[in-house]
């Protein structure tokens, strides 16, 4: 292993500026999303839909890295050329999510485990051969009367360590991603509270399995309300409590956090991650690593048509520089307006 090329490698993930695509929708989750905009979801739809997005401007410009899914690492473009030397070839890193999903937990009512560990040294090995040089594993928090439980969020943070620690000795670079989920009518206070609670015990595990920080970046949820909450936080709230989390929870080594968008809207995901940027006073890079808030977009304006890929394109660079803006602290909704 590797310390000082892992960590050379979330340094690069978490540039200021730049950001992460999350373009790891798996099959039925992608499926969803085309039917929302009337296209088959077929493996050459597919695979055309993320080639339009890794052939534009923001990938010179905006992302880091990319987050894919195993289809689409091994797919080639329409032209024969490997998706991944199209990332590589605009300046950003491909990545690959690697875990298998979630599945109910045992004796956990209501709880969940992420699965995928067995194999995942081969599966890693073919990856890095093929240019992954990330990774990413999600475990999925709920809020609900009596959950998380305590043995739930160790089991899932046990498995994210135990994960991180196959990556780098891969050579490749983990994201450790757990996602205390918005679903739910819970207040900012409670998610506040599950937040800490879960950083804490991901962090114990890590350092129980002797995971250096510095060649790891961490994506978590922002602290904010439940989707069925009726206080909404201000996006100053949002801003002031997620960096007071993770302040206490998260240590300095880590170069770099690459949030979640989580279930925001475009704009909510890019204002929240301005305004932590423009308050600052914290040890690690801010930046983004979405999924559906730098999509949504691009998807609406394809509508898997030829004629729009242009179109569709431009949607794509326009919320890859909005979030490259709050990156930096400069975003305004002004430049929305302009748009």
């Amino acid at each position: 292993m590797d310390l000082a090329a892992l960590n050379a490698i979330a340094e690069k993930m978490v540039a200021p500026g730049k950001g992460i695509l999350a373009a790891d929708e798996s099959s039925g989750t992608i499926k969803k999303r085309f039917d929302a905009i009337g296209v088959e979801s077929t493996e050459e739809n597919r695979r055309d839909y993320r080639e339009f997005m890794f052939r534009s401007d923001a990938m010179k410009n905006h992302i880091s890295g990319v987050i894919l899914y195993d289809e689409t690492i091994w797919q080639d473009a329409a032209d024969g050329t490997p998706l991944v030397e199209l990332i590589n070839s605009a300046g950003s890193i491909p990545g690959i999510k690697v875990d298998e999903g979630v599945q109910p937990l045992p004796y956990f009512p209501g709880e969940t485990i992420t699965v995928g560990l067995d194999k995942l040294a081969a599966r890693l090995a073919k990856y890095y051969e093929r240019g992954a040089r990330f990774a990413k594993w999600r475990a999925v928090i709920d809020i609900a009367e009596g959950v998380p439980t305590a043995g739930a969020v160790k089991a899932n943070a046990h498995a994210l360590a135990r994960y991180a620690a196959l990556c780098q000795q891969a050579g490749i670079v983990p994201i450790v991603e757990p996602e205390v989920l918005m679903d739910g009518a819970h207040d900012i206070e409670r998610c506040d509270e599950v937040t800490r609670f879960v950083l804490n015990a991901v962090f114990q595990e890590l350092f129980e399995q002797r995971v250096p920080l510095e060649g790891i970046v961490l994506k978590p949820n922002m602290v904010i309300c439940g989707k069925g909450c009726s206080k909404r936080a201000s996006v100053e709230e949002v801003a002031v409590r997620t960096i007071a989390a993770l302040k206490a929870t998260v240590p300095s080594a880590v170069p770099g956090i690459a949030y979640l968008s989580g279930g925001q809207s475009d704009q909510e995901a890019t204002a929240h991650l301005d305004a932590m940027n423009r308050i600052g006073g914290f040890p690690w890079k801010m930046t983004f690593s979405y999924g559906r808030a730098l999509q949504a977009a691009p998807q609406k304006a394809w509508a898997g048509k030829t004629e729009n890929v242009s179109a569709a394109q431009r949607a794509f660079c326009h919320r890859a520089r909005m979030n490259s803006l709050a990156c930096l602290g400069q975003w305004e909704g002004a430049h929305e307006k302009a748009a």
